[in-house]
């Protein structure tokens, strides 16, 4: 039987990571069920799994949701309460034909988001999301007869077939003769459901912070940003644990302190987890954004690593890593992508990977992290309306045409004192963004003061 649905404007749906909004207002019980019809069609009667975060919202999604497939003869696997790479490697192990992961990952708490996975673990590419939304637009949607309804299904062991694929990729023995001692920030999400159980299995010593499952987030926001990790920065110190790990609400993200209480920028860690791997593998490929520092570039370089920069994203990255069978990748942010366990944002696979490290080379994360080149970083932001965007760019692209910018998302300039910005319109705000880094603080500020001015100056 065909229903029609009333769609009065052109909508996009899918932002760089799933779909999100406020619930109640642009995520509602209606919209979910709506959008998860169409997910069901395209899928085509098929096994689905299912797995949510901690945010308040998320039992009625859920329910919403699972009507939707169910409506279009797709068999339901509930996981209930899981991590984003949790259940992006269930559908993988459990042969599902796709999954849907609910939750707005570091936004607010009074926001949620639906993550359409493939079989394979990683999201689906835009190209999919587009059949998904041309269908949605177009109001024609194909639901089952009543006997061909779809069935729900629980499936409750997935932490542990989760936290075991882990093991899989690090030296056990030698790091639990280490008897390392980690603070854990779970932001009151569900990495507390993995992450603690993981590292007192890998032999260390467990201090955790914001452990209860509290969708309102009320210990601190959901990203791990510096300015929300004091709390974590303290506790590393005063306990004199060997590092902090901060994770994000879905915990495929993870920002780290070292044992001197010194929060650390993602691509410096994953800077570290770069060099170890292409001195166990030179000459493979290593894919990161043009948002990452020049860090990544420098060790690329030294330990004869391939480099290739994509545009912001994680999907993006996670695709560049498919399409070229690379077999690691990086964000600024704190996401690590290691193929051999799944090329997509883990938290906790980052997490044993540094242990595994420091366990081999017999290092604290400090002395790991000062061998590294050193850069300052400076970030900033200008409002600008989404319509002269574009205008904006093309005109600032022309402006700086004589320093030869890199244009793959938004421009990235590089000096010859080794200093670089990058300059690139939001994809989902009204604002552009800068990223400069140098050699020292001063040369960055001054390269986001000058930037921002020029880019003031073009905002009509």
């Amino acid at each position: 039987m065909k229903n029609k649905t009333e769609t009065k404007n052109i909508r996009q749906l899918f932002g760089t990571n799933g779909i999100r909004g406020l619930v109640n207002k642009d995520l509602t019980p209606e919209f979910a069920t709506t959008i998860a019809t169409f997910i069901g069609n395209f899928f085509k009667k098929r096994k689905i799994l299912l797995g949510y975060d901690g945010r308040t919202s998320n039992t009625m999604i859920a329910s919403a949701i699972t009507a939707g497939l169910l409506s279009t003869g797709c068999d339901v696997y509930d996981v209930g309460l899981v991590s984003t790479p949790c259940i992006q490697l269930a559908v993988k192990q459990h042969k599902m034909d796709g999954g849907i992961m609910i939750t707005a990952s570091h936004n607010p708490p009074e926001y949620n988001g639906i993550k359409v996975i493939a079989k394979d673990g990683v999201e689906i590419p835009r190209s999919d999301e587009l059949k998904i939304e041309k269908k949605f637009n177009q109001g024609t949607l194909k639901r089952a007869d009543w006997t061909g309804i779809g069935q729900r299904f629980q499936l409750r062991n997935t932490p542990h077939e989760y936290k075991e694929a882990v093991k899989n990729h690090i030296n056990i023995t030698t790091i639990k003769e280490k008897h390392y001692h980690i603070v854990t920030d779970s932001a009151n999400g569900v990495s507390s459901l993995i992450v603690p159980q993981l590292l007192r299995e890998l032999g260390c010593k467990v201090t955790t912070l914001n452990a209860d499952i509290d969708g309102a987030f009320p210990s601190r926001p959901p990203e791990p940003r510096p300015e929300n990790l004091q709390d974590l920065a303290t506790t590393v110190q005063a306990t004199g644990a060997d590092f902090g790990v901060a994770f994000d609400g879905d915990a495929d993200r993870s920002i780290f302190i070292d044992e001197k209480g010194r929060i650390q920028w993602g691509d410096r860690t994953f800077a570290l987890v770069e060099k170890d791997f292409l001195q166990e593998n030179p000459g493979e490929k290593v894919v990161t954004p043009v948002s990452s520092s020049q860090v990544v570039k420098d060790i690329a370089e030294k330990h004869d690593g391939k480099l290739i920069w994509t545009k912001v994203g994680s999907t993006i990255v996670s695709h560049t890593m498919k399409k070229l069978k690379a077999k690691l990748g990086g964000e600024e942010n704190g996401g690590v992508f290691y193929g051999p366990h799944q090329p997509v944002r883990d938290g906790a696979m980052t997490t044993a990977l540094l242990l595994n490290i420091m366990a081999k080379s017999n290092k604290t994360l400090s002395e790991l992290l000062d061998s590294l080149p050193l850069y300052q970083l400076e970030k900033d932001k200008t409002r600008c309306p989404h319509n002269q965007k574009m205008r904006v760019l093309k005109e600032l692209t022309d402006d700086v045409k004589h320093l030869k910018p890199q244009t793959i998302d938004g421009l990235k300039l590089y000096f010859p004192d080794q200093s670089a910005i990058l300059i690139r319109p939001s994809g989902t705000e009204p604002i552009y963004r800068l990223y400069a880094e140098a050699k020292s603080k001063k040369r960055a500020v001054d390269l986001v003061r000058e930037y921002k001015s020029k880019l003031q100056n073009l905002i009509r």
